[in-house]
């Protein structure tokens, strides 16, 4: 089951919730004020991509990274 991240256009609180499937997301409310005005945003990947010989340096693919454009 995924794991989707929202923020609720109330309240403006973000958070988390365990999803499973796409017509259970009509369901989801926000935790702090209950309500089901809510967007879901991106986030970063939660994988690494990993081989022998990479030519990608360590870190490079990360959501974290101070190069993925991210603030």
């Amino acid at each position: 089951m995924p794991i989707y991240e929202f923020r609720c256009q109330e309240c403006k609180n973000p958070f988390e919730a365990l999803v499973t499937s796409s017509a259970a997301i009509s369901e989801v409310s926000c935790p702090k004020c209950n309500s089901k005005n809510i967007k879901k945003t991106i986030s970063a990947a939660s994988f690494k991509i990993s081989s022998g010989n990479s030519s990608i340096p360590a870190g490079a693919l990360s959501g974290c990274s101070s190069k993925s454009g991210f603030s």
